[in-house]
């Protein structure tokens, strides 16, 4: 029996490790991407947006990404193609109804993409924060005064990668984009962790539990911009001394497969949590493929687009423990950086040699494993000092 299809697109921010598992299926494959990485690999059905030149600079990727743009410029792939993956950047809920019938994955997302819509479905099931509806700063500040004990953070209506969060402090700290609506989220200080659940028709089953990293739990910056994440979750992983980690899996596990069934989220999907003294909280839901894509697939040593895939099919795949420790961190460019060839095998996503990142944007990603925690992170360790030392100012002056 046959199970695949004949033409298959992956579409989304950067498709480079979605293309490296497809490479290993049986497809005709089509893919289009924002980013322009040095190691994506090139099939002949292919559409980058990002153009990398010698002594060019990247931009910003906040100022310069439309989802809109890439569905424009996919139009012909979208209407040749079988089925379509859509990946981080990208919401099912942009496509038109007759092109979400190729989608493989959770096609209704509108009560997940949706903060405020989420927490109202979710509030009377699931530990979570309280969360309000603002129509501008002045309604936040209200909201904060009325609650004294109680501290918050903004964040946009929809959106993902912890981009444009805002811990609440005083009116004067920042100001609201008026084309975004955004909600008022009360602040819970704790663990950022995660799951990876399989979904099918029939099943939902969590695969994997993972210790979520965002640049606040390196700099204390009160920035919750994601960079990585180290799985499997255990008492080294989490970073942090609990009393109870495999209380703390199960109820993970629990949690994730109730709140799949909830939604009926198919394909390979996660759950944010953020875990304290007084129990888990469920954060989000990202209803696609995930940044630990990578992460699982070395651990596990399956191909997880296969198993995207199959799920989505309605067919029931065996799933091993996990036989690795596996890490990834992004690094973002500490200065404006002009890139040169860095000797490492463990680096991925690279810049074009030549090209230049400005500050604070995605330079690169670090991915590794090892069966040895502290040999890992010795690993993720040397290699960021690597590239720390080979990161240097590139003055636009020299331009």
């Amino acid at each position: 029996m046959r199970f695949f299809m004949e033409k298959l697109l992956l579409i989304g921010i950067n498709t480079r490790s979605m293309l490296n598992s497809a490479l290993k299926l049986d497809y005709e494959l089509y893919s289009t991407s924002y980013f322009s990485t040095s190691d994506t690999p090139q099939i002949e059905n292919q559409k980058i947006i990002l153009e990398e030149h010698n002594d060019e600079s990247s931009g910003i990727f906040e100022d310069h990404f439309s989802s809109s743009n890439i569905l424009e410029i996919s139009r012909d792939y979208i209407d040749e193609t079988d089925y379509i993956i859509p990946i981080s950047g990208i919401s099912p809920s942009e496509f038109s109804k007759k092109d979400q019938k190729k989608i493989l994955g959770t096609k209704d997302v509108s009560k997940i993409e949706n903060k405020f819509q989420f927490y109202k479905e979710i509030k009377d099931e699931f530990k979570t924060p309280e969360t309000f509806f603002i129509n501008d700063v002045d309604e936040a500040i209200e909201i904060s005064k009325n609650n004294p004990k109680s501290k918050y953070i903004l964040k946009p209506l929809k959106g993902s990668g912890g981009y444009n969060i805002k811990l609440l402090n005083n009116e004067a700290e920042f100001q609201l984009n008026d084309s975004e609506k955004y909600i008022l989220q009360e602040y819970v200080d704790g663990i950022n962790l995660s799951s990876s659940v399989l979904g099918s028709k029939d099943t939902k089953k969590t695969i994997m539990n993972s210790r979520l990293l965002t640049e606040n739990d390196f700099e204390k910056n009160n920035s919750y911009i994601y960079i990585g994440n180290i799985l499997p979750l255990t008492n080294e992983s989490i970073l942090t001394k609990v009393k109870d980690i495999d209380k703390i899996n199960r109820e993970m596990i629990e949690t994730s497969q109730n709140i799949a069934h909830k939604f009926d989220l198919i394909g390979s999907v996660g759950v944010d949590y953020i875990l304290n003294e007084n129990g888990l909280y469920v954060i989000e839901v990202n209803p696609r493929i995930q940044g630990t894509f990578e992460c699982v697939e070395k651990s596990l040593q399956i191909n997880m687009l296969d198993a995207h895939i199959k799920s989505c099919l309605n067919i029931d795949i065996p799933i091993p423990k996990a036989k690795y420790y596996s890490y990834k961190k992004i690094i973002y460019s500490p200065c404006r950086n002009k890139y040169s060839k860095i000797d490492l095998d463990n680096i991925y996503d690279l810049p074009h040699i030549g090209t230049i990142t400005e500050k604070s944007e995605p330079l690169l990603t670090i991915i590794d494993k090892d069966t040895d925690f502290k040999k890992l992170c010795e690993k993720i360790d040397y290699s960021s000092q690597v590239v720390s030392e080979k990161t240097r100012r590139y003055p636009r002056e020299m331009l």
